[in-house]
């Protein structure tokens, strides 16, 4: 059967995804998962995500998907300790060495390469699975083909995004947010975080969305540049991946509303398990599937223009002092 994957950046999302149907539930340890510290979450809260998802026949996932300093490792394995004897089913990561070392440490323990790692060929993937991975999500680019290929070819896990964004760039990777603005900080555990760059910890202000202009010299070569950064839901798709035999469906969105992410989990459980009992070789009529994504659509829509907004208009604040160790 075909894993659905749900985010949840709070207990109460965890258990919304859970109740409706999710197979398994990912949260971010605070300071190591690429989103804000509101959407993460302490080692207390993990532990009572995993309580939650496991009575509720689900497994939990921690996502640390940032990219480490050499000093930050030892922590990192401290973290995951803990959070493995709580329970935790499997770890989310992008970095090559941290995966590398935390497979050592915990051999047992299944890793998942995050979509921040980039894995575009089939190379790329033999590479990881070497290190440890057992799991990789593919580029969102991939077309069907491509991903049957690697189905066939290839002993490892294909998790697919079906709510997250088609960007211009590689996704999990830009270095455009601290264009604006650029901190670092230590947190309360002593986290090394740049405020500015997801990638080591802090918020990605999204600066991709904001009204660019193209210039050369001082020649206006476009009055307005569009980069595209644009959240998608997968549907057409869907059926052939079940028919293809992938192993998990992703969903984004751990800062979104709890009902939200309730809703748009609802939705892809109700579709799999409709399309899997359907009858093999009969037509599967999408159209009525279209009509109920439709109307979630608009919310979700109006959810990321507002968290859109405040994230621009907070990467423009002054970083009053920059703290250099």
């Amino acid at each position: 059967m075909i894993e659905l994957l749900a985010p949840a950046g709070n207990l109460e999302m965890v258990a919304e995804a859970v109740g409706n149907g999710a197979n398994a539930i990912y949260v971010g340890p605070r300071g190591w998962s690429r989103r804000r510290d509101a959407f993460e979450m302490d080692d207390a809260a993990v532990r009572d995500s995993i309580r939650i998802a496991h009575d509720g026949g689900a497994k939990l996932r921690v996502a640390f998907n940032t990219n480490m300093q050499s000093r930050e490792i030892p922590d990192l394995l401290r973290r995951m300790e803990t959070l493995v004897g709580y329970g935790a089913d499997g770890a989310i990561m992008t970095d090559v060495g941290a995966i590398a070392v935390v497979h050592r440490h915990f051999p047992e323990l299944t890793i998942h390469a995050s979509i921040g790692a980039n894995i575009l060929n089939n190379a790329d993937v033999a590479f990881y699975r070497e290190i440890g991975v057992s799991q990789v999500v593919a580029d969102t680019k991939l077309t069907l083909r491509e991903l049957a290929s690697r189905k066939e070819q290839l002993d490892v896990g294909i998790e697919i995004l079906i709510h997250a964004n088609y960007c211009y760039t590689y996704l999990g990777k830009c270095w455009m947010s601290p264009y604006h603005r650029l901190e670092r900080t230590i947190d309360d555990g002593g986290k090394d975080l740049f405020k500015g760059s997801p990638n080591r910890g802090g918020l990605d202000y999204r600066v991709c969305l904001e009204d660019w202009q193209l210039y050369s010299g001082d020649t206006k070569w476009e009055d307005h540049v569009a980069l595209k950064n644009d959240a998608f839901f997968l549907l057409d798709d869907v059926p052939h991946l079940i028919d293809l035999g992938v192993h998990c469906l992703k969903i984004q969105g751990r800062e979104y509303a709890v009902s939200l992410v309730g809703a748009i989990v609802k939705f892809y459980r109700d579709l799999i398990d409709t399309y899997e009992a359907h009858p093999k070789g009969e037509r599967f009529d999408l159209v009525p599937w279209k009509g109920r994504l439709a109307a979630i659509q608009p919310g979700r829509d109006a959810q990321r223009s507002r968290g859109t907004q405040a994230l621009l208009a907070e990467g423009r604040i002054p970083v009053a002092a920059i703290r250099r160790h």
